[in-house]
């Protein structure tokens, strides 16, 4: 009982930290300083990707790097995703050497984290509140719901996942974004379903990373955090939610 006891503690004591480092970037609210840290968030999250995948190039953490300084200047930090899809497609048929799966990382986690940082230039730091609290309300209500009455296997993928915690997480998720999320679209039913939907897209965002980790035949992205793992067995959820709470705000609120 004592290893599992001692590595409890620590998995607690670096939560502490990390929400005490977010909470004080968030009172902060300074726009260079929130790019800043989700530029290094992004490129531990690029490297242990890369990794993930089997790609090993390290020209790559140039382009990163060189992306996500556009994106500092640029309105729209999604878009520069596609423009350099059509960049990395006219390289690969000049040289025609090039592997399709360098890519890959551009993808996952680069695309959520664009996603991430414009949700925050248009819609402020109440819309990265809303995120945090949609994702880490799924994760800790479908935890305890699946500690509780968890009976039924989820997916292949995570097997410790069941359907009962994964509904709980869900149903508690919503409740707790509404709160925060009314105050931003002022609409009931519209700070509803954009919780329940990015509650439901990070659910998938922690199952696609467990899939990664299981092709790659690793426990965690990575060790940079003591007793959570990686940065994108952090971040995974937020990836695919912020995909989902940008677009359904901007079309729906």
């Amino acid at each position: 009982m004592q290893p599992s006891s001692n590595a409890l503690q620590t998995r607690i004591i670096t939560a502490t930290f990390l929400g005490l480092g977010v909470l004080a970037i968030g009172l902060i609210n300074n726009f260079w300083l929130i790019w800043l840290v989700l530029g290094a968030v992004y490129m531990l999250a690029f490297h242990e990707a890369t990794r993930l995948f089997g790609i090993n190039n390290n020209s790559l953490y140039a382009y990163a790097a060189i992306l996500w300084i556009i994106a500092s200047i640029y309105p729209y930090s999604e878009d520069l995703l596609v423009i350099s899809g059509l960049i990395f497609v006219g390289a690969v048929a000049y040289t025609q050497n090039i592997p399709f799966r360098n890519f890959l990382p551009f993808l996952y986690p680069t695309a959520g984290m664009l996603y991430v940082l414009s949700l925050y230039q248009e819609y402020g730091i109440s819309a990265l509140l809303w995120l945090v609290v949609v994702v880490a309300s799924a994760d800790i209500g479908a935890y305890f719901v699946g500690k509780s009455i968890g009976r039924t296997p989820f997916s292949i993928s995570s097997p410790s996942k069941t359907r009962e915690g994964v509904y709980g997480g869900i149903v508690v998720a919503t409740v707790a974004g509404f709160f925060v999320g009314i105050s931003i679209v002022e609409n009931m039913t519209q700070a509803i379903l954009i919780s329940m939907l990015t509650a439901m897209a990070a659910v998938f965002g922690d199952l696609f990373e467990s899939y990664l980790k299981r092709q790659a035949g690793v426990k965690d992205s990575g060790n940079i955090l003591p007793g959570h793992g990686g940065i994108l067995d952090r971040i995974d959820g937020y990836l695919f939610g912020a995909i989902v709470m940008l677009i359904f705000l901007r079309g729906l609120a």
